[in-house]
């Protein structure tokens, strides 16, 4: 065994279809970002102002994921702290993703996350959130300077909370007498801003851009030029690229997914010890990232998720075994009502309202396919269908037992 195990750390070593891995992976930032000039261009012409110590509006961005929305902000921001510096302008952007765990699922830590970005010190849990705010605004207005927050997947923290949080956060500038705050939220949410207050919106929504997918043309280019900086020259064979420009042209155009096809294809190319990138690995790849997601979406959604998605996977089973022909939103908010009795401590029930939006949310997902039909007067439902398959679904069914305790 040790022999064997000599050889693999050998050929990981010496057999690498890889120069630098780093320019497929979602943090490397590119020195050219294609196809995106117009939304770099408009992002840019939107935060100039801050040269000029005045305080951008609020920019709104959203689109489908991996469509380019944080690689733009990113590069913009970089762009404009660098010139702010040769002007020597006071301008300071805070990056936050909302959708790590213990960051941004209370406005408690959303604020500890920012205060520790910014320099600040506070303990993880103890004050009184007013308290935490009062911190907040005496390291912003210390000093007189313009502070840009981005908030990326900024849904996931007012599903997580509430729109309070951000309201606050717009209304903060009338409190600051030497500093002023701009925001930008990022989100993969197109119908994000439908969905919260009207005055969170009004203040948020100062300035909105929308990330349209890209195309399978685009996504070649895109990979093109990533691979050529990725791999060893003469590694990928003819068509692996558009193989997997157009598996990620199905998925919204995700530009992030093609780059994750590819470089997993190319892992595990070289497990297999070959010198060429073939086609077949694409497939391989496009199997294991749709396990991977499943598997990670599930682990990560909240309890309430969960217990929605364990009572479809038992009407599913009720229709694979021919008891039940079709369910529907009534039928699921039945189980989920006794599952919530059931299980210890026994769990809040949420209105068949809210159950309909999970559904929905599970349907975004790809877990679950939720068509909604109209029954006439009795009103609108959801036919429900479960989309995983079957190797998947057993391992996504033992997670949900053991994370409810059911």
């Amino acid at each position: 065994m040790a022999v064997e195990l000599d050889d693999i750390f050998n050929n990981a070593v010496t057999n690498t279809l890889f120069k630098n891995k780093s320019a497929l992976q979602v943090k490397y930032t590119p020195e050219n970002i294609k196809h995106r000039d117009e939304e770099i261009k408009n992002i840019a012409g939107i935060l100039a102002s801050a040269l000029r110590g005045e305080r951008p509006s609020n920019l709104f961005i959203y689109g489908e994921t991996g469509t380019g929305k944080t690689l733009s902000v990113e590069y913009v921001c970089k762009q404009l702290s660098k010139k702010a510096k040769e002007m020597d302008v006071n301008v300071k952007f805070e990056y936050i993703n909302c959708k790590l765990r213990k960051v941004a699922d209370t406005e408690y830590r959303i604020l500890a996350a920012l205060i520790q970005k910014m320099g600040g010190d506070i303990p993880a849990t103890g004050l009184p959130t007013d308290k935490v705010w009062s911190k907040f605004i005496e390291l912003i207005d210390k000093e007189k300077q313009l502070v840009v927050f981005v908030f990326d997947e900024i849904d996931q923290a007012v599903k997580k909370m509430s729109d309070e949080f951000l309201y606050t956060l717009t209304r903060l500038n009338q409190e600051l007498i030497q500093s002023q705050i701009s925001i930008i939220g990022i989100s993969n949410d197109v119908r994000f801003l439908e969905n919260i207050d009207s005055r969170v919106k009004s203040s948020l929504g100062e300035e909105e851009l929308v990330f349209h997918s890209y195309n399978a043309i685009q996504l070649v280019d895109i990979l093109n030029e990533r691979c050529s900086l990725a791999f060893k020259e003469g590694v990928i064979s003819s068509g692996v690229v558009e193989k997997c420009s157009a598996y990620a042209a199905r998925e919204h155009g995700d530009a992030r997914r093609a780059l994750d096809l590819i470089r997993i294809a190319g892992e595990l190319c070289e497990r297999d010890n070959k010198s060429k990138l073939e086609e077949e690995y694409i497939e391989k790849a496009n199997e294991k990232l749709e396990k991977d997601k499943i598997i990670d979406v599930v682990e990560n959604c909240p309890k309430q998720q969960k217990l929605v998605l364990y009572s479809i996977i038992k009407l599913s089973k009720d229709k694979k075994n021919g008891k039940i022909d079709k369910y529907f939103t009534g039928d699921v908010y039945g189980v989920y009502q006794d599952l919530c009795n059931k299980i210890k401590p026994m769990m809040d029930i949420l209105t068949q309202r809210r159950i309909s939006d999970i559904l929905a949310e599970l349907d975004m997902m790809g877990i679950i396919n939720a068509k909604v039909i109209s029954k006439g007067r009795q009103g609108r439902t959801r036919d429900i269908r479960f989309s995983i398959p079957d190797n998947i679904a057993i391992k996504v069914e033992n997670i949900l037992h053991d994370s409810l305790g059911i």
